[in-house]
This record gives C-alpha cells, sequence and structure tokens, in this order.
C-alpha cells in the first residue's frame, strides 16, 4: 500500500505546444541591450537576444509552431529548455521529444538533447567540422545537425560524460551507420527543409541513452552519460555564418521523476 503522506507528484513533466506565445525578434525594446531571462511557457529561452535578428516568434502553420532564430554569427544562437536540474540516476527515466524542421538545410548547426550546461548566453555544446566532432560539454546527449559537418544535413547521435568515452568521430555517430550502437540497419535520417522530424530521446537511471528519430531506434549506447551529473534538456540553434539559422519547433516534451530525497 502506498504511504499516504508522501507526495502524490511523482512525475515531473514539462511540455509546450508553440500555439502562439511569442517573444518578437524584431524588438529593440525587449532587446535593448544584453537582455535575458525570457521564457515560453514552462520553459527558459537562453541565448544572444539583444541582436535583432535573433529569438523566438511563432509561426503560423499547422498545429502551431515557434521558429527559434539563431544568429548571422558563427557560434551565436538561441535555445528553449529547463534549467540544469535532471540527475539521471535520481531523476530518470529522463525523456525528450520533439518535432523539428528547418525552413532551408543550409549553414547552422542544431542540438536537441540534454547537457550539463546551459547558461544565460547558451553556446552549442558541440562544434564540428569535416568529420569530427568537438565535444565542448562534458556531458551531452542528444541529437545534432551541423553543416560545417561533411555529412551537413544528416542527424547524428551524440553522447559524452559517462564511463564509455565520448565519440568524436562524426561518421560512428552518424544516423546509418552500422556500429556497436546502431545494429537496426535503420537507413541514416537527412533534414529536409520544411519536413518535419520527430526526436526521442531516453536516458535511463544505468546511464544509458537511446535515440528514435521517425519512431525508429537509430542508436543504443550504454554508460553513455553520467549518473551523477546535473543536465538541462533544451533545443537550440546557432548560426556558423554571416546567414541566420533558423529552426522550427512544433512541441517540446519532456518527461522524468521526482527525486524524494531530503
Amino acid at each position: 500500500m502506498a504511504n499516504p503522506a508522501r507526495g502524490s507528484i511523482g512525475d515531473i513533466h514539462l511540455f509546450e505546444d508553440f500555439t502562439g506565445a511569442e517573444i518578437p525578434v524584431a524588438s529593440a525594446v525587449a532587446y535593448a541591450g544584453d537582455v535575458r531571462g525570457y521564457k515560453i511557457g514552462q520553459f527558459k529561452v537562453t541565448g544572444d537576444l539583444a541582436e535583432t535578428d535573433t529569438g523566438v516568434v511563432s509561426v503560423a502553420i499547422s498545429n502551431g509552431a515557434a521558429r527559434i532564430s539563431g544568429n548571422n554569427e558563427d557560434g551565436k544562437g538561441v535555445a528553449i529548455g529547463t534549467e540544469v536540474i535532471f540527475d539521471p540516476a535520481l531523476n530518470g527515466t529522463l525523456r525528450m521529444e520533439t518535432r523539428v524542421q528547418r525552413a532551408a538545410v543550409t549553414a547552422g548547426v542544431v542540438f536537441a538533447g540534454f547537457c550539463d550546461v546551459h547558461a544565460d548566453d547558451v553556446a552549442e555544446p558541440a562544434t564540428a567540422t569535416g568529420t569530427t566532432y568537438t565535444l565542448t560539454a562534458s556531458d551531452i546527449c542528444g541529437f545534432s545537425l551541423d553543416s560545417q559537418l561533411t555529412a551537413t544535413a544528416t542527424w547524428h547521435c551524440i553522447f559524452n560524460g559517462g564511463s564509455v568515452a565520448g565519440v568524436t568521430d562524426s561518421t560512428q555517430v552518424v544516423t546509418g551507420t552500422t556500429n556497436a550502437r546502431n545494429t537496426n540497419g535503420e537507413a541514416a535520417v537527412i533534414a529536409v527543409a520544411g519536413e518535419w522530424d520527430l526526436l526521442v530521446l531516453e536516458i535511463y537511471t544505468n546511464g544509458t541513452a537511446k535515440w528514435w528519430i521517425n519512431e525508429e531506434l537509430m542508436q543504443v549506447q550504454a554508460n553513455a552519460v553520467s549518473t551523477s551529473v546535473d543536465l538541462a534538456c533544451y533545443v537550440g540553434c546557432w548560426g556558423t555564418t554571416t546567414t541566420a539559422a533558423d529552426l522550427d519547433i512544433d512541441y517540446l516534451d519532456i518527461k522524468a521523476r521526482r527525486n524524494w530525497a531530503r
């Protein structure tokens, strides 16, 4: 029998459907100076918000969506998500589900997942060039698109921080690659301009992570993350050139278990 004296809200469930709430991009008043601290629903909005071409706006398309507008400078961008609050062992299973698309799959970096850093001036948790990732965040687990990779528009499943060293060879974490993490024979998932991709990521209490795209299991990695390092969950988009990078997000759904320890 359950203890009636114990709190009943054992699930943490954060959700935003992006059907109307917005932060205007071109607002000199809202973004006067280096201003931060905005939020949409249950999520904070971080990044280079003082720039007039950077922020989040509602998009009037089917289901409703928000457009995360990155920046026209390399490494500058915006993210939507949580504070650093989720411990895999204490709050797991951690689960993120989101649906995203790019209007143009050109210059830009996209990350969706968990990371141990989510500062107000949020930076890319991983950078890349050619076939090499630099995992700048010590603890990271998520989906990555990076136009600076050889596979410019192909989804990758990256991780770092667990007892298994993070893989920096992009050819070993690209979707569609048959390796120890992917034995299902699923085809590579290439982001197509104007087409939605459904991304689901789960991190279990033992540090194992699983990545799904469009309902297909893409990768499984044991000990992908530390079980004792707190993580944030967010979706972000950053620029790489003088062309601003945009990402549309249909919804963001995050689930975890409450840690009842005193």
